[in-house]
C-alpha cells in the first residue's frame, strides 16, 4: 500500500500503552511506513517528535525522541507524517554545531537546503571504488604503523579513563590527505584538508563544551548530551553521517567522521530493545545488533565517478577492557582493522598510548608506499613491529629472571621497547608529525639494536637510512624532562 504523504496526514487521539520512550496505538491505520516521523503533541500543546519503529498487525508502536513523561492515554494528538526522519542540509552547514539531531545549537539561524532521509540510500557494493590515498594524522603510532586511508572505517578501541576524547580532538584539528604523488601533475597542492563531521553520542557536558572549544575549521559537530533523550543516541551517528554523504557526494568533498562513543550507542539501542519486547542476544543486546551497526560503518567509502569520499573513524570504549564484548567484537567484524588504547602506557603518562601489538589496519598497504609516503615505509613498519614483539618478550623475561641475567642483545631490545614508547609512539598533544618525520624517527629507535638484528631491511635501506640509524634516539629522556 502507498504511504500517504504530508498532504494526507493522519491523526490519531488514543494511545494505548506507555512504556519508556515508546507509545502504541491499536488501531487500523492504513499507509503507516515503518521508520515514519511522527510528531505528539501533549494536552498543553507542546509538539515531541517520534519516529514508528514497530509495525504488528494493527499494533503501531513509535519511540518518542524526546521522552514520554508527561504524556497520558486520550491526552493528546499524533500525527503521522508520511516521511522518514531528515536533515536539512546545504553547504552552509560547514561551521556549524548541532545537537543529537541537527537542530542548531550555536545561536545561528535554522538550517536550510534539501531535507535528506537520515537512514540514506541504499548503495550497490559494485558502485564503490576501492579505498586508497593515505591520510595523515600526524601522530606516528596510526601514520607510521596503522596508517588510515582514504574511505576506509578505522575504529578506536579504547577504555574508560583513557583519552580518546583527546586522541579524537587532535585527529579532527590534523588530518590531512597525502595523494598519489606519482600521478600528481606539476603544481598540485600536498595535502588536502578534510571536512571533519564530529558526533558525540551521551557525553557530559564539560565534555562536550571541550569539543566545541577545541575542535574548529571547516567541522560540522553533533552533540548529543548525557542527560539528552536515550532515543536520540540512536540518530545522531545516522544524523551526521547523512551530512557527510551530502558534503562528499553532491558536493564533492573529502569528509572524516569521528563517532564517539559507539558504546554509549549500543546501550541505548539495548535499552529500547528491551523496551520493545525484542529477544535478547549476548550481554542483552538485540540479535541484531551486528546489522544495526553495520548500517551505520557501511554508510564510510567511496563511490566510482565521484571526487569525494567518506573516511569513519568509530570510538569506542571496550566495558571492562574487554576486546570480545559484543560491541568491539562485531565492530572489528565489519571495520577494516582497530587501533587499541594501552592502559599500562597510558599509566606511564605515554600519549597517545596506542597498544601496537593489537592494532591493525587492513587496508594500511594500499595507502603506503612509493608515491603515497615513502618506499621504506612497508618495511620499516615490519621491522618495528616484530622488534617491539621481541621487546615485550624480554619484558616477560625479565619479570621471571632478572634483568641482570639477561644477554647484551635482550639488554638492547629493552632500550629499544622504551625508546619506541617515550619517543615514537608518545608524542606532544598538539604536536602534527610528518608521515617523514615518524618514519625517521623509527629508524633512529632501530638504531638501539644491532645491525645483524635488523632483518626485516635490505642492505639498500639500510645504506640509504644508516645515517639515521647511527644517531639513535635518548630512551624517553625529551619525555622524561616535561
Amino acid at each position: 500500500m502507498a504511504a500517504h504523504t504530508m498532504k494526507d496526514p493522519i491523526i490519531y487521539t488514543q494511545l494505548e500503552q506507555i512504556e519508556g520512550p515508546l507509545i502504541a496505538l491499536v488501531a487500523t491505520l492504513p499507509g503507516i511506513g515503518f521508520g515514519e516521523a511522527v510528531q505528539v503533541a501533549d494536552r498543553e500543546g507542546r509538539i515531541r517528535h517520534g519516529r514508528v519503529a514497530q509495525l504488528d498487525g494493527d499494533k503501531v508502536t513509535i519511540e518518542v525522541f524526546q521522552g514520554t513523561t508527561g504524556l497520558a492515554k486520550g491526552s493528546q494528538r499524533i500525527r503521522f507524517l508520511g516521511h522518514p526522519i531528515t536533515l536539512t542540509v546545504s553547504e552552509s552547514i560547514i561551521g556549524r554545531r548541532l545537537n543529537g539531531i541537527g537542530a542548531p545549537i550555536d545561536g545561528g539561524p535554522p538550517l536550510t537546503g534539501t531535507a535528506l532521509n537520515i537512514n540514506g540510500s541504499p548503495l550497490n557494493p559494485t558502485a564503490r571504488a576501492y579505498p586508497h590515498d593515505f591520510i595523515q594524522t600526524g601522530i606516528s603510532g596510526i601514520d607510521a604503523m596503522n596508517a588510515l586511508v582514504r574511505g576506509q572505517k578505522l575504529p578506536i578501541f579504547s577504555s574508560s579513563g583513557l583519552p580518546h576524547d583527546q586522541l579524537a580532538i587532535q585527529i579532527a584539528q590534523q588530518a590531512r590527505i597525502r595523494p598519489d604523488l606519482s600521478k600528481s601533475t606539476a603544481g598540485e597542492k600536498d595535502s588536502e584538508e578534510l571536512v571533519v563531521v564530529f558526533a558525540a553520542i551521551g557525553v557530559k557536558h564539560d565534555v562536550a563544551v571541550r569539543f566545541a572549544e577545541e575542535i574548529s575549521g571547516r567541522t560540522v559537530s553533533f552533540l548529543n548530551l548525557a542527560d539528552d533523550p536515550v532515543m536520540e543516541r540512536l540518530l545522531t551517528p545516522r544524523v551526521a553521517l547523512t551530512a557527510a554523504e551530502y558534503l562528499a557526494f553532491e558536493l564533492g568533498l573529502h569528509v572524516l567522521v569521528i563517532l564517539t562513543d559507539m558504546t554509549v550507542y549500543g546501550e541505548a539501542l539495548r535499552e529500547i530493545a528491551t523496551a520493545r519486547g525484542d529477544i535478547p542476544s549476548r550481554k542483552g543486546y538485540p540479535g541484531y545488533l551486528y546489522s544495526d551497526l553495520a548500517t551505520i560503518f557501511e554508510r564510510a567509502g567511496r563511490i566510482k565517478g565521484k571526487p569525494g569520499s567518506i573516511t569513519q573513524i568509530p570510538i569506542l570504549t571496550m566495558p571492562n577492557n574487554d576486546i570480545t564484548h559484543p560491541i568491539p567484537d562485531l565492530t572489528g567484524y565489519i571495520t577494516e582493522g582497530q587501533i587499541v588504547l594501552s592502559r599500562d602506557l597510558f599509566r606511564q603518562r605515554v600519549f597517545p598510548p596506542i597498544n601496537l601489538p593489537p592494532s591493525l589496519s587492513r587496508l594500511m598497504a594500499d595507502g603506503i608506499g612509493q608515491g603515497l609516503t615513502r618506499s621504506d615505509h612497508q618495511p620499516l613498519m615490519e621491522q618495528l613491529y616484530a622488534a617491539y614483539a621481541r621487546a615485550e618478550e624480554v619484558r616477560m623475561m625479565t619479570r621471571i629472571v632478572g634483568e641482570g641475567d639477561l644477554s647484551t642483545v635482550d639488554r638492547c631490545y629493552l632500550e629499544f621497547g622504551q625508546c619506541l614508547e617515550r619517543s615514537f609512539i608518545a608524542q606532544d598533544l598538539t604536536e602534527d608529525r610528518s608521515i617523514e618525520e615518524s618514519l625517521d624517527i623509527g629508524w633512529r629507535a632501530l638504531g638501539c639494536l644491532p645491525r645483524e638484528e635488523l632483518t626485516r631491511l635490505s642492505a639498500t635501506m639500510l645504506e640509504t637510512y644508516g645515517s639515521l640509524l647511527d644517531e639513535g634516539l635518548d630512551p624517553g629522556l625529551e619525555r622524561e624532562k616535561d
